[in-house]
């Protein structure tokens, strides 16, 4: 999950040097809502793991 966090950042970012301004703000919202889900996902395994 924190591989497509990073894609979607590496393609907010290149857009956003383009000028594509709303495929950027799509992008970087998705990699904001994939990154705290990987977030929460980390601490719960850490909370609740063996």
């Amino acid at each position: 999950m924190l591989t497509w966090t990073i894609i979607f950042l590496i393609v907010a970012v290149i857009a956003g040097i383009f000028g594509f301004t709303g495929v950027a703000a799509g992008a970087a919202k998705i990699a904001k809502i994939l990154f705290f889900i990987f977030v929460v996902l980390f601490v719960c395994s850490l909370l609740f793991g063996k």
